[in-house]
């Protein structure tokens, strides 16, 4: 090259060009022309070569909401569970109980920024948009090929799960990215080339409060929560405008002084009470109604200061998404003094119940109860224990509010069953509609739980005070499958391994169940009886939730361990 030369384009990069080009000074006007337009033409072909690596999965992103409305998952993956109602229930049966022992890994895609992916990616038209930690991606989907990448530092000075920079996934509308950051920021990105769109801080006044979920977009609203119930944050579910960011309503999980409930929370501790919405909700498109977890009262295990049931803490709420107007709730443990969050998925189901059609709504909570209710009007139907491990309560009565067994933590310790963790937590449960058999993780557990007041401070936890493990006691994950007609369990899958996995379950038409199981493997059931087919060994814990979507009429399935993400396919 000349010396002097200057650079005319900076860089291009398709599949496998990158080219800086200089335009010598010396050279004449006409030479000058000549050598642009044959750089252009390099530039074309690349880039036809590179658009031919994924031209079978049209770049074409434009989720409408009449699309996110379907109950029919089939390609695509358009939500964190799928479709709004949470059952990650698949409608694709390429992959089956009778071929299912050929599935083979396609792809893997390696996170740097993070070894504990929490993400369960989304799917539009061959294109899958993945998060780990504040970074997010686009992926080719058939290969694992990156498209793009948007990325943003991980926050300092948070606490406890906001520490950790989880990130669930995101939420797509339009030709719109929605995703949470580790310190309770709202991005809206480009889908088409990662590029920021807007950002929206909406929980800045206090700085315990964090994010760790997949958002979740209803009509043209995004909705969010955050994370910090164990650390003295004030919880709320609120809406924004997917178009221009600005803040629609937002419905506050704990109330304000004069409002109802607020007998709970004398003075200010109504500021510092927890109740945060960490968790995804679902949503019916039928009633106009949201339905979203909230997660234990604070302080965790004192609970003195707070008297009487503590609403809206360890609740599902029913919120109209237009303006965030509270229909109804159900308290699933009342005065909790466990840390029993109620944020697992509230699957929506519409079945037989006891010789009737019903629209419920099924939580296997993590007190240790599975629980139905309908969710027209928020009536509880059942509830029955799914752990042998229970101590805290006696069972449930008939309208729904536990029968206490006087069981609570003290200053020199309690043995309380099930433990911190609870029965179950907030990796997904799923249901088929073929098998009607609800399936999830269930956790055998129990811990020492301590008692000693503590006072809030903002960047500190609010836990009052903690939890031992019990060396002499074991612990095991077991996979359920809860039958709804008969309220029983079809069958148990118990795990082998250390309790430590937080793998969720996905179920297909195929008849098939995938899950993360507790031996750092990726399983197949067969969804009726239970049978092991398949699995994979990853290496890796679980710490996230299977999905399947569909390429040129080629079925996958995909799942994060560790800090990877692993796509299956048969041969």
């Amino acid at each position: 090259m000349v010396k002097g030369g200057k650079p005319f384009i900076d860089c291009y990069s398709g599949s496998s060009i990158a080219l800086i080009a200089w335009v010598e000074p010396e050279l004449t006007q006409t030479m000058k022309l000549w050598r642009i337009t044959a750089l252009l033409l390099i530039i074309a072909v690349g880039g036809m070569a590179a658009a031919q690596e994924i031209s079978s999965a049209s770049v074409s992103v434009d989720v409408l909401p009449t699309q996110l409305e379907s109950r029919t998952l089939a390609a695509n993956w358009v939500t964190y569970n799928g479709d709004y109602s949470g059952r990650r229930y698949s409608s694709l049966s390429q992959i089956n109980t009778n071929n299912v022992a050929q599935l083979r890994a396609e792809w893997v895609f390696h996170s740097a920024n993070s070894d504990r992916l929490e993400v369960t990616p989304v799917v539009v038209n061959g294109i899958m948009f993945a998060t780990a930690a504040n970074d997010t991606y686009a992926l080719d989907a058939r290969t694992g090929r990156m498209i793009w990448h948007h990325s943003r530092p991980n926050s300092e000075g948070l606490i406890d799960d906001a520490s950790r920079h989880i990130s669930r996934g995101t939420a797509v509308w339009h030709s719109r990215i929605y995703r949470q950051t580790d310190n309770a920021h709202l991005l809206c990105l480009d889908a088409r080339s990662g590029h920021l769109i807007w950002d929206v801080a909406y929980a800045d006044w206090n700085k315990n409060y964090g994010a760790t979920a997949a958002p979740l977009v209803v009509k043209d609203k995004v909705i969010v929560g955050t994370s910090g119930g164990d650390d003295g944050v004030r919880g709320f579910v609120a809406a924004y405008d997917a178009l221009t960011g600005k803040l629609a309503w937002r419905f506050w999980t704990i109330p304000a002084p004069g409002e109802f409930g607020s007998e709970s929370w004398p003075g200010d501790l109504y500021l510092h009470g927890g109740g945060t919405a960490w968790m995804s909700g679902t949503y019916d498109p039928g009633l106009n109604l949201l339905y979203w977890g909230t997660s234990n009262p604070a302080p965790d295990f004192e609970g003195g200061v707070r008297p009487g049931d503590d609403l809206y803490a360890d609740c599902v709420l029913a919120l109209e998404p237009d303006t965030g107007q509270l229909k109804w709730y159900f308290q699933f443990t009342p005065h909790d003094l466990f840390d029993y969050d109620a944020t697992e998925t509230p699957i929506l189901i519409d079945a037989p119940y006891q010789g009737e059609p019903r629209k419920l709504l099924v939580e296997a909570n993590r007190n240790g109860f599975i629980y139905v209710l309908d969710r027209v009007t928020g009536q509880f139907l059942s509830a029955i224990s799914f752990v042998s491990k229970l101590n805290w309560a006696k069972g449930i009565d008939a309208k729904g509010r536990p029968i206490l067994a006087n069981v609570e933590p003290t200053p020199e310790g309690t043995r309380i069953c099930p433990g911190f963790g609870g029965a179950t937590n907030w990796f997904s449960p799923s249901y088929n509609e073929s098998t009607h058999l609800v399936y999830f993780l269930a956790l055998e557990e129990c811990e020492t739980f301590f008692l000693k007041p503590e006072k809030f401070k903002e960047g500190q936890t609010f836990y009052s005070t903690g939890i031992k493990r019990i060396p002499t006691e074991t612990s095991q994950k077991i996979l359920l499958a809860y039958n709804l007609e008969t309220q029983s369990f079809a069958w148990r899958y118990p795990q082998a391994g250390h309790a430590h996995s937080s793998g969720g379950t996905m179920t297909t038409a195929g008849g098939l169940l995938f899950f993360g199981d507790d031996a750092d493997s990726f399983e197949a059931l067969d969804a009726q009886t239970g049978k092991p087919l398949w699995h994979f060994n990853t290496g890796q814990d679980f710490s996230a939730s299977p999905m399947s979507y569909a390429v040129d009429g080629k079925q996958y399935v995909a799942i994060a361990a560790g800090s990877d993400i692993f796509s299956f396919s048969l041969p």
